[in-house]
């Protein structure tokens, strides 16, 4: 059967502004591809960014914050009692606000219709699926394009359709020295139907500071890269930005240092007593620090605030204090 041909003019088109929900990292209505290393952080980065969503808080280096939003969260690897509602508790994430569909009883795939209705019933304005592999399906091989491209095709839409930012997470296959374009798990076409592209990892083995580069925006400049920390003392820190790069991660080379980090110790040095609260934050100006970077160390720090008469003051926590040299 002879097919009708049906042109379009772009002068048909309605240009359309693209929208984030975290410039120029995660855009709205697209797909996000997050890759790395197991056990480099890629789930606790993501599920810090929906805590952030889910309470209306400003992600790192946004001048302000959205309306607190629904997200549908999917994991294939971790449980969901005992270990994803920990991680979001211990973010202090709204949980009422994560959803997850119930697929105990039916497989979830990216083609499966329950996503585009859960995003519908629900308004969610992101939906992760974690890993990517595992919400393939049986008959997808994800190393053959011709498999791949149609349903990446197909979740690409239905992003577009539901104006919802779609994160899909993955691994990095074991190939050493290739360019970052071809160490994700899995065909190429991933990446080419993502718009936007970040790797998570570390620079230096055992290290407990991460960092999260852009490897590929097709919509705006690529974002530079941020650092976060997980340690076992604190959890989850965002620490600011950094210069590492993505073959910084992959070769595993280099040293992250950020204002955050360097403020932190600042204030380590400073607080071994109370000190005015003006006198730190003239301090921090002179050092090229922002009152927000110096509003986010002193909260990694736990930096208490203290009023006297008319004065506020700062110090650390009693347990901060310790072992502090001046």
């Amino acid at each position: 059967m002879k097919k009708e041909l049906k042109l379009i003019s772009m002068s048909e088109i309605e240009t359309e502004e693209v929208k984030w929900l975290w410039y120029p990292y995660i855009p709205i209505g697209k797909v996000t591809i997050i890759q790395g290393d197991p056990g480099e952080g890629k789930t606790s980065f993501v599920l810090a960014v929906i805590s952030a969503l889910t309470l209306g808080e400003a992600l790192p280096e946004c001048d302000s914050a959205a309306e607190p939003m629904n997200v549908i969260y999917q994991t294939a690897e971790d449980g969901l009692a005992d270990t994803i509602k920990p991680r979001l508790e211990a973010a202090k994430a709204y949980c009422s606000r994560v959803l997850v569909i119930d697929d105990s009883y039916s497989e979830l795939t990216l083609c499966d219709e329950r996503l585009e209705q859960a995003i519908r019933e629900t308004g969610a304005k992101l939906i992760v699926l974690d890993p990517l592999q595992a919400y393939l399906g049986n008959d997808v091989d994800m190393h053959r394009a011709n498999e791949v491209r149609p349903v990446m095709k197909r979740i690409a839409a239905m992003a577009e359709r539901t104006q919802c930012a779609v994160i899909l997470i993955g691994h990095m296959n074991k190939m050493q020295g290739q360019k970052s374009s071809y160490r994700g798990l899995g065909s190429i076409d991933f990446r080419a139907s993502a718009r936007s592209v970040l790797v998570v990892g570390r620079l230096k083995s055992g290290d407990t500071v991460r960092v999260v580069a852009q490897d590929k925006n097709s919509l705006a400049p690529e974002g530079p890269s941020i650092a976060f920390e997980l340690s076992p003392e604190h959890g989850f820190q965002w620490k600011g930005l950094c210069e590492a790069t993505v073959e910084d991660i992959l070769n595993g080379s280099g040293k992250v240092q950020t204002k955050t980090m360097q403020m932190e110790d600042e204030l380590r040095r400073m607080l071994t007593e109370s000190v005015p609260a003006d006198e730190v934050m003239e301090h921090a100006k002179s050092m090229g620090v922002s009152e927000r970077t110096l509003m986010i160390a002193k909260k990694n720090l736990g930096v208490i605030s203290e009023k006297r008469g008319t004065q506020w003051y700062w110090r650390l926590p009693e347990e901060g204090c310790k072992g502090v040299s001046t």
